[in-house]
């Protein structure tokens, strides 16, 4: 603990969004309603595989929920925040602000 005996808020930033792609996959997610894996890779410039690698571990950590299904003949999968994403995103949002917003301690 510092002198004052509070905690640096970098120690609450939730460690599944310190990723760059997850960080950037979840601000994207949350801000549309649900996006599909084709838009998302491109959106984000990374590959099939390391998309799907970090989805499947949002997805295991209860973040983001996956649908399969059809759009016409062909297969779309859709990626959208699970209600807990929505509120560790929101959380680990918060965190950063704190961080940007603590100075250093007064001397």
């Amino acid at each position: 603990m510092n002198s004052t005996n509070r905690r640096h808020p970098r120690l609450d930033l939730n460690p599944a969004f310190t990723n760059p792609l997850r960080f950037s996959l979840m601000a994207a997610l949350s801000g549309a309603e649900s996006l599909t894996f084709k838009y998302a890779r491109d959106f984000l410039d990374t590959t099939d595989s390391t998309l799907s690698k970090h989805i499947s571990a949002l997805e295991e950590l209860g973040y983001v929920q996956v649908s399969k299904g059809f759009a016409g003949k062909f297969p779309q999968t859709s990626i959208k925040l699970s209600g807990a994403g929505k509120r560790a995103w929101r959380d680990h949002l918060d965190v950063l602000r704190a961080i940007a917003q603590s100075g250093p301690a007064p001397s």
